[in-house]
């Protein structure tokens, strides 16, 4: 069927800023950490995979619903809103914005299980679940880390950091594989999804290594 207008529209600013986002995050994990250059190409790459985020909520609610995506943009807004505000409250702790961000993910997936029960559909369930999973570990390790000691957020919020921020590019990376890459599916969707977890253990070692030194 044609597109409208409107959501051609749509599309072309979500592909836009997704490239865009894609190869600033690309930049930002090679580059040196902590410097000014990282932080406004962190501030870029946040506001444009904020762009690619609400352009799918669009899409999903006015457009097209498709599971999968419905799904990975709940999961990317949150790593990506938490992994930034880290950097706010550091050895502080969480406060009453990740609270904030906790309820509204919670409430977010809630009023997607019945979508996702009616238009699963071809949209490789295994994808949608480990997303799902993803999320709900997230959340878990979020709100535990109430209880956590103080003294522990000054070494946890670098890694916490790393991997949502990563974990992000990398979850952009895998939506875009699984529209460009439809007949290799779910693989096409998985394996960016297991790059990625390759390169959070590279970046959290290397961390690891320099607190000891």
């Amino acid at each position: 069927m044609p597109m409208s207008l409107p959501h051609l529209f749509n599309l072309a600013v979500h592909v836009g800023a997704g490239i865009a986002a894609i190869c600033v995050g690309l930049v930002l994990l090679g580059a040196a950490k902590g410097t000014a250059p990282h932080r406004r190409r962190g501030r870029l790459f946040v506001l444009l995979t904020l762009l690619v985020c609400a352009s799918a909520v669009v899409g999903n609610l006015f457009f097209r619903f498709i599971p999968l995506f419905a799904v990975l943009t709940l999961l990317v807004t949150y790593q990506l809103l938490s992994g930034w505000h880290v950097l706010y409250t550091r050895t502080a702790g969480p406060n009453r914005m990740d609270a904030l961000l906790s309820v509204s993910a919670v409430a977010w997936a809630l009023g997607l299980l019945p979508m996702l029960a009616e238009g699963m559909a071809g949209a490789a369930p295994g994808v949608v679940y480990a997303s799902l999973a993803t999320l709900a570990v997230l959340l878990g390790y979020d709100a535990a880390r109430w209880a956590f000691p103080r003294h522990w957020h000054a070494r946890l919020w670098r890694h916490e950091h790393i991997y949502k921020m990563t974990a992000s590019l990398f979850g952009m990376l895998s939506s875009a594989a699984g529209n460009l890459f439809t007949a290799g599916q779910p693989w096409s969707q998985l394996l960016p999804s297991v790059l990625g977890m390759l390169v959070i253990a590279v970046l959290m070692w290397r961390e690891a290594r320099a607190w000891r030194v």
